[in-house]
């Protein structure tokens, strides 16, 4: 950040956060493709500031404002949130609209495996990732305020047709297996069964913070895709990541024998849901973990069309991820019918 926007920033944050003391200095969070994010260190405390990223952007993507909000709303609920300060939607302040949160001290995990923990910490923080990812469809909307925070009608149906559209907006090359598992997705859509809760839309370990030294959840964070739909989306999310490659790149479960390190199979940690929501289970799973395969591949695509229109937070980043497209498109094929 330059630092004649960091001082306007200050110049804001004087006028808009309770308590704050400049001068300030901002460090980049190198991960995230999406919303640019710094640490902003000052005398009177570390917080965090999200902004758009310049430039033209897709309609509806980086919604900042709908991250500080469903975040404020969530204060004081089983949904463990940072400390929202204040939304800036005058773009004259630094070129794009920011919010001022709480800086959170935990640790995050890249690599779902978690290779330095043991196996009764892995089974303990995997156990929290259900337990959270439940408190999140439980949140009450009236009491929080949002029940407007989604359109109504079938989140399936609305989603589908949403990241078809953002797909085609960004595609560059044709993929095969993208056209087929589009056309399957729109043949089987499931009948809506009237659940609506929040949804993050991008739940994963690695958009939490956990404890330092501990396995208790501090913060969800990166809410950007959050709306009102179907918890089942979320859900699938989790099981999708955990079908990709270990490491830091694919950061997945593939390979891994998850009962001697003490991590729970797709069929257990679903069961580990159902049983917190009192759910008796869930039909045609293959269904939501093939579209979250979709979803995700066509966000890497939008992804890649930022990086190849230099508007991308890490245009290298964000080229190698959208490599990655065609692979996506093929997972979302096989889990039609492996995880049922």
């Amino acid at each position: 950040m330059q630092s004649a926007q960091l001082e306007a920033v200050a110049d804001w944050m004087a006028r808009h956060v309770a308590g704050f003391q400049g001068p300030l200095r901002a460090t980049k969070f190198e991960v995230g493709q999406s919303n640019p994010t710094f640490r902003l260190d000052s005398p009177s405390g570390t917080y965090v500031l999200r902004r758009k990223p310049p430039g033209v952007l897709l309609k509806s993507a980086h919604a900042v404002d709908r991250e500080y909000r469903v975040q404020k709303a969530l204060a004081g609920s089983a949904v463990p949130v940072a400390r929202m300060h204040a939304l800036c939607e005058d773009e004259a302040v630094t070129g794009s609209m920011f919010y001022i949160m709480d800086h959170v001290e935990g640790r995050s995990f890249v690599d779902p495996s978690m290779p330095e923990e043991t196996p009764q910490t892995r089974a303990a923080i995997i156990a929290e990732m259900a337990r959270v990812l439940a408190a999140i469809h439980d949140v009450d909307l009236d009491a929080t305020g949002l029940t407007d925070f989604g359109p109504p009608g079938s989140y399936y149906e609305r989603q589908f047709a949403r990241w078809v559209k953002q797909y085609r907006a960004s595609e560059t090359d044709p993929i095969k297996d993208m056209e087929a598992l589009i056309d399957w997705l729109g043949a089987n859509m499931p009948a809506d069964d009237g659940q609506r809760t929040l949804v993050h839309g991008d739940y994963r370990i690695d958009n939490m913070l956990f404890a330092p030294g501990g396995t208790g959840c501090r913060a969800v964070l990166d809410w950007e895709l959050s709306t009102l739909g179907h918890p089942y989306a979320d859900l699938a999310g989790v099981i999708m990541q955990w079908q990709l490659p270990p490491g830091s790149e694919g950061r997945g479960l593939a390979g891994i024998d998850r009962a001697g390190a003490g991590l729970p199979s797709d069929s257990d940690f679903v069961a580990q849901y159902c049983a917190l929501r009192g759910l008796p289970g869930i039909d045609n799973f293959g269904y939501y973990v093939a579209f979250a395969f979709f979803r995700m591949a066509a966000i890497l695509q939008g992804v890649k069309k930022r990086a190849l229109d230099g508007n991308a937070a890490n245009p290298e980043k964000g080229l190698k991820l959208g490599g990655f497209v065609p692979r996506f498109a093929e997972l979302g094929l096989e889990a039609r019918h492996s995880h049922g």
